[in-house]
């Protein structure tokens, strides 16, 4: 993404048949020059062993990151979603470790 924003991020422990969110933050990105490996570097400090993280985009409405009373309301609510419905997963960022692009694919029973 191109520009200012803010960056809701959950964690994620992948297994066998399941995601399970661990813990979740939110940054400011501001300009265009970061990299996978600064990323997942500051990810790192959570103290969470992950596998995998969703990365979701939100800009104010006029341009650029968002309060950070709205990053927490809307990180709450992506959070939430998320523990509804893994799939929601697909319709963000997702990434590994090693900052490979991910999919979630349902289950058969």
């Amino acid at each position: 993404m191109k520009g200012d924003f803010t960056a809701l991020a959950v964690l994620l422990s992948i297994g066998e048949a399941n995601v399970t969110p661990l813990r979740s933050t939110w940054f400011h990105v501001i300009g265009d020059d970061i990299g996978w490996a600064q990323v997942a570097a500051m990810l790192s400090g959570a103290g969470a062993a992950w596998d995998g993280v969703v990365i979701a985009p939100l800009r104010a409405d006029k341009g650029g990151p968002v309060e950070d009373i709205r990053a927490r309301y809307e990180l709450k609510l992506l959070g939430e979603s998320l523990i509804a419905d893994r799939m929601l997963l697909n319709g963000h960022h997702f990434f590994d470790r090693k900052g490979r692009r991910l999919r979630i694919e349902e289950a058969a029973p």
